[in-house]
């Protein structure tokens, strides 16, 4: 991380007041762009990002080999690292977005009153969206794509841990969207790491129309604590599989090692597994997982299973590792599976792996997170894999938007009213 000279907190207040008035102008501008505008925006800056791919990994390389000496941890750093794979879905994702439907002007339902009025929802822009992230330098790129195509501007704060890669990552696509005419402010990231652009941020109620927190629990819990614009949280994955007693084995075996090993530091990974007292083939589940190395903490029946699970505490079944350490309970049946879930989830995440169809509708319907899946590994909780092109987090409120927040996530609506005269009586 480079060194910077500290400002004092009215310029930092300053700073963040200038850049979100800039955004709003630029806002404007972008909400008049017609779609076709704003695909061929974002297609030049997927060919930018393209371009820039030696000076994107020479940042990005500087940036790990700071954390690694700073003691980053190795879900963070998987999070942080880029190679020519990650950056290549990194443009593909921003192709996707560019191909995906406008949704601004949407009709979402419209009515005709008696007295002849004719009403419709349409779908808006919410305005200046801000992003506040931690480690993840592909967000710099999926917020900005996202926003540009739903008619939003973003001001972007990223972590210290990624500033290179941001720097890199924002000039490339700048430089592509303001070749198709987009005005550069519409896409900004701040210029400082100073932590008091982040409250500077949180206290601009009438600029920034909706903060975005993508980080760890202690991001979150500032942001919503500390927030006089609205927020849109992304919380702790702490995510369930539940084997039942009709699970396929074979299936069971390589959801259950997916979901937890496939990549350990994403918010889909499994952090809890829960099986069926009468499963047949419990070991099949939890030797593969030790083999390679998952450390597996457990209650007494599990441990039973095989020698090599230490004993769970209390805090484990409340915890998301993003490490390759895994909680197991045995349960008996659907019923108190779904108690343990219930008690335990993040509401981010949540699946259950049978054959019996009932006990799937039954799961599907009771577990109340945003994502709840059936014979499948919660590794695919991602607005790609969801066709969404991208997401800037996966909502686990209850309000505006749920799951993976994508296009539509950024959009609000307004009420058209058409009228022939009516005066009210």
């Amino acid at each position: 991380m480079s060194s910077q000279p500290q400002i004092s907190a009215d310029s930092v207040i300053d700073l963040v007041e200038g850049l979100a008035r800039a955004g709003r102008v630029a806002q404007r501008v972008l909400a008049r762009m017609p779609a076709p505008a704003k695909e061929q925006a974002l297609r030049l800056a997927a060919a930018a990002l393209r371009r820039a791919e030696p000076e994107i990994l020479a940042a990005n390389a500087r940036d790990v080999a700071s954390a690694e000496t700073n003691g980053l941890s190795g879900a963070l750093l998987d999070r942080l690292r880029l190679d020519s794979g990650r950056l290549a879905a990194m443009v593909e994702a921003v192709e996707q977005v560019a191909g995906l439907p406008d949704p601004v002007g949407e009709v979402i339902d419209s009515a005709t009153r008696p007295n002849g009025m004719v009403l419709q929802r349409v779908r808006v822009p919410i305005g200046l969206i801000g992003i506040i992230y931690e480690s993840r330098p592909n967000v710099t790129a999926d917020a900005a794509a996202l926003c540009v195509r739903s008619g939003n501007a973003v001001l972007l704060r990223g972590g210290s841990e990624a500033v290179h890669s941001n720097r890199a990552i924002h000039q490339a696509l700048v430089a592509g969207l303001t070749e198709a005419g987009v005005p550069a402010d519409a896409v900004q990231l701040l210029p400082t790491q100073d932590r008091a652009a982040v409250g500077a941020m949180l206290t601009a109620a009438g600029l920034i129309d909706m903060i975005v927190p993508r980080g760890g629990k202690s991001l979150v819990a500032r942001v919503q604590a500390d927030a006089r614009v609205p927020v849109l949280a992304h919380l702790d994955g702490i995510n369930h599989t539940y084997v039942d007693h009709a699970a396929d084995p074979a299936r069971a075996a390589a959801i259950v090692f997916n979901a937890k090993l496939r990549r350990t530091g994403v918010c889909g990974s499994m952090e809890t597994l829960l099986i069926d007292a009468t499963y047949p083939d419990p070991h099949g589940l939890i030797a593969p997982l030790l083999d390679a190395g998952c450390e597996l903490r457990g209650d007494a029946r599990a441990r039973a299973i095989d020698p090599r699970i230490g004993p769970a505490g209390a805090n484990d079944w409340d915890t998301e590792y993003l490490d390759a350490i895994l909680a197991v309970a045995v349960v008996d049946g659907l019923e108190e599976a779904l108690g343990h879930i219930a008690r335990h989830s993040s509401g981010h995440t949540d699946a259950i792996v049978t054959e019996d169809q009932a006990a799937a509708d039954r799961f599907l319907s009771e577990v109340d997170s945003a994502i709840v899946m059936h014979n499948a590994s919660s590794q695919f909780a991602d607005g790609g894999e969801f066709g969404l092109g991208a997401e800037i987090g996966i909502a686990t409120g209850r309000l505006h938007a749920r799951g993976p927040v994508a296009l539509e996530g950024l959009t609000t609506y307004k009420w058209l009213v058409r009228g022939s005269g009516q005066i009210r009586p």
